[in-house]
């Protein structure tokens, strides 16, 4: 499989771009790697890079997003923090990978099982990882399925998965919201962002489809759907 180029980035839809990682998720899971001639996608890309997507991901060492989306050099922008948290210098690297680079999809991918979920649901503080954790409380106090506050804990699987969830869906949100250059891609169907989320257990990635805003339609019903008192990001 070779990278992508000039022509085959301009020629991709966002749509075809998830359809891409879909497919390349598939092929993970399944131990059928697509077969890639590394070095000659080094030399393929060294005068320049056309990616088709723009993964924001968790720094978890199990997460690599070109891995589980069996993607080559130079097919997706990687951009990894812990929690999959949203700030400016991220959401500054999204309007480049879209705005300058060309990329047709964002995807913020969560994880089960992730640790600074279970940090943020424990309340954690410690040193500069005290800021970051603080992104994350918004998605803890929303979860609202878990009524008991003695089963509010990282100990809760089904009380640190919702708030996993949560976090992307709120990415997502922040995203659109903190960017009128990515807002105005996204309305003009140039670009389209979705939230996911993968478990450590399977290697399969479930896509959030109530997520993917890809023209004014979508966004306009993402807006109104994301208006409940809970949920500003801003």
């Amino acid at each position: 499989m070779k990278a992508h180029t000039s022509e085959t980035q301009r020629s991709t839809t966002p749509a075809k771009a998830l359809q891409f990682l879909r497919e390349g998720n598939a092929r993970f899971v399944s131990n059928l790697n697509a077969h890639r001639d590394l070095l000659e996608q080094v030399n393929a890309t060294r005068d320049g890079q056309w990616p088709i997507a723009a993964v924001l991901s968790c720094i978890d060492s199990r997460t690599s997003a070109e891995l589980i989306f069996d993607q080559g050099l130079g097919d997706i922008f990687s951009i990894r923090i812990a929690g999959s948290v949203v700030n400016t210098d991220i959401i500054g690297s999204l309007e480049f990978a879209s705005r300058i680079a060309g990329s047709r999809l964002i995807v913020v991918l969560g994880h089960s099982r992730c640790g600074a979920i279970m940090g943020a649901c424990d309340h954690v503080e410690l040193g500069n990882l005290t800021e970051l954790l603080s992104k994350i409380q918004p998605a803890v106090y929303e979860e609202s399925e878990t009524k008991d506050p003695a089963a509010r804990h990282s100990g809760n699987t089904v009380f640190v998965e919702n708030v996993a969830e949560l976090n992307v869906r709120r990415s997502v949100r922040a995203i659109i919201n903190r960017s009128i250059i990515l807002e105005d891609m996204i309305a003009g169907g140039e670009v389209a962002i979705i939230g996911a989320k993968h478990d450590l257990d399977t290697g399969l990635v479930t896509f959030y489809d109530d997520t993917y805003v890809a023209d004014r339609a979508s966004l306009d019903t993402f807006a109104k759907r994301a208006s409940g008192p809970n949920v500003p990001v801003r």
